[in-house]
Order: C-alpha cells, then sequence, then structure tokens
C-alpha cells in the first residue's frame, strides 16, 4: 500500500517553458492553458541555465547525436521551470503538452499551438512519477515547493 508521500507525488509533474516559447512570447498562453487544464502551479521560477547546467539536466541523453545541440538550445536564453499538481498529472500533462512534432500534435496541445519544430518544442513534461521528482529537485529546492 501505497503512504501518502507516494500518493502526492505521483499527482506532480514538472514542466519547463523552452527558450522558443519564451522568446516567442508565449509563457501567459501556456501558463493559461495549464491553468484551465486544472493543474495548480505548486512553484514557478524564470531563470535561465548555463551550458553546464543544461547538460548536467539532459545527462539521460549524454551518448545520444543531439545531446549538444540540445545543451546549446537549452542554454540559449530564459527557461520557466515549474512543478504542476493534479490528479494523474504526468499522464494528464502529457496529453495536455501532444507529441513532441509539433505536427503530429493533436490540434489544441501546447505543442500544436506554441511549438515551431521538434528541436524547438516549446515545453518539457516530466515522463514518469521517479523523473518528475529528480527534476523538480533540479530546480526547486524544498523551501520553494508548495
Amino acid at each position: 500500500m501505497r503512504n501518502l508521500k507516494e500518493i502526492m507525488e505521483s499527482n506532480k509533474t514538472f514542466t519547463m517553458i523552452k527558450p522558443d516559447a519564451v522568446a516567442n512570447g508565449h509563457i501567459g498562453g501556456i501558463l493559461d492553458k495549464i491553468i484551465k487544464s486544472g493543474f495548480k502551479i505548486t512553484a514557478m521560477k524564470y531563470t535561465a541555465l548555463s551550458a553546464e547546467k543544461a547538460g548536467e539536466f539532459y545527462s539521460v541523453h549524454k551518448e545520444r547525436g543531439f545531446y549538444k545541440d540540445l545543451v546549446a538550445f537549452m542554454s540559449s536564453g530564459p527557461i520557466v521551470a515549474a512543478i504542476l499538481e493534479k490528479d494523474n498529472a504526468i499522464e494528464d500533462y502529457r496529453k495536455l503538452i501532444g507529441a513532441t512534432d509539433p505536427s503530429k500534435a493533436e490540434p489544441g496541445t501546447i505543442r500544436n499551438l506554441f511549438a515551431k519544430s521538434i528541436d524547438a518544442n516549446a515545453v518539457h513534461g516530466s515522463d514518469s512519477d521517479e523523473n518528475a521528482k529528480i527534476e523538480g529537485d533540479f530546480f526547486f529546492s524544498a523551501f520553494e515547493k508548495f
């Protein structure tokens, strides 16, 4: 049986509004869709990743061909990092953001509306409870989470 802490963690996900969406003025539109979809923002910050920090965040992809370009892109401008809360947060947020390739994203999803390409795809969304915790902890200390 899962304890209360495990249940609460399964109701959280991490997102990041990427440099392309920030540069294109989409922070408000993306946050509006998130909130109107029933998510509560429990932590949020406007910040920038150095190449070193972007490399650390995406270290799982270090051996892949796109890693250097990903690090360069993610350190190219400011981002908005946030922890979101809602029942079934991971799955519901993945549906809300849509396919990584915006040309294949369902109409009305964040990537369909705000992304320009498979590389400049507007937002990041955690793919598991474990990664949501790791990713949220990367950006936020305990006293910054509500």
